[in-house]
């Protein structure tokens, strides 16, 4: 049974430290990430801030940085493909040695919040050991199964299923509709386009963990 970890950690102990000591309203949320290196991760980012010009400067500085680039911008928040090293040692040991998945993670000043699955009780407790000894420091929160009401949410961020919770309550999926787009966003308190962007982002992940069947290049 897959097992999953909720914990929260401080900013030196996993990436941007520098950057959110430098902008402390800035708040990220991790989309999703790639870890095909022993040496560095590559997460996908959603940011929002004040000051995105000094967001962009202050990564330039951060040690934890070894590339940024750019995705796409909605005026409240931007999406960065980033690729971290340095203090993130240790989580991407977490990837790589111990088979964890990182499925959310939301950062800002204050710390990190991640959520991780492994393929057992097994390997989180392998991870947990090599934790402790190698000083880690960080909170646990909470410790579940697959099986457990609130496992993995089909390949969501918290914002994201709360985003598409909200929608569906309010009967913006409903046939015909009973809340448009602009209204669902003065009750979320957010800009149409960013909300439009959440729904797109939410509803593909969700379609990608449900309904797409990967393969190994065969017809089948």
């Amino acid at each position: 049974m897959a097992t999953i970890i909720e914990f929260s950690l401080p900013t030196e102990e996993f990436a941007l430290e520098e950057t959110l000591d430098t902008l402390p309203e800035a708040h990220i949320e991790i989309e999703r990430v790639v870890a095909d290196n022993p040496d560095q991760i590559t997460p996908y980012v959603w940011v929002r801030t004040d000051d995105f010009d000094a967001f962009e400067a202050a990564l330039e500085d951060d040690p934890t940085v070894e590339e940024v680039v750019t995705f796409s911008d909605t005026g409240e928040e931007r999406s960065y493909q980033m690729t971290w090293t340095g203090s993130i040692d240790f989580i991407v040991q977490v990837l790589t040695e111990y088979s964890g998945t990182i499925t959310h993670a939301d950062g800002s000043a204050d710390g990190w919040d991640l959520r991780v699955v492994f393929p057992d009780r097994e390997s989180l407790s392998r991870a947990n050991e090599a934790a402790q000894q190698a000083g880690f420091q960080f909170d646990i929160k909470t410790i579940y199964g697959t099986e457990d009401p609130r496992g993995v949410q089909h390949g969501l961020t918290e914002t994201q299923r709360n985003t598409l919770v909200a929608a569906f309550e309010a009967g913006y999926f409903t046939v015909p509709r009973e809340v448009s787009l602009s209204n669902l966003a003065e009750q979320r308190n957010t800009s149409h386009q960013a909300l439009s962007e959440q729904l797109r982002r939410a509803t593909g992940n969700l379609v990608e963990s449900t309904l797409i069947t990967y393969s190994d290049g065969s017809d089948e």
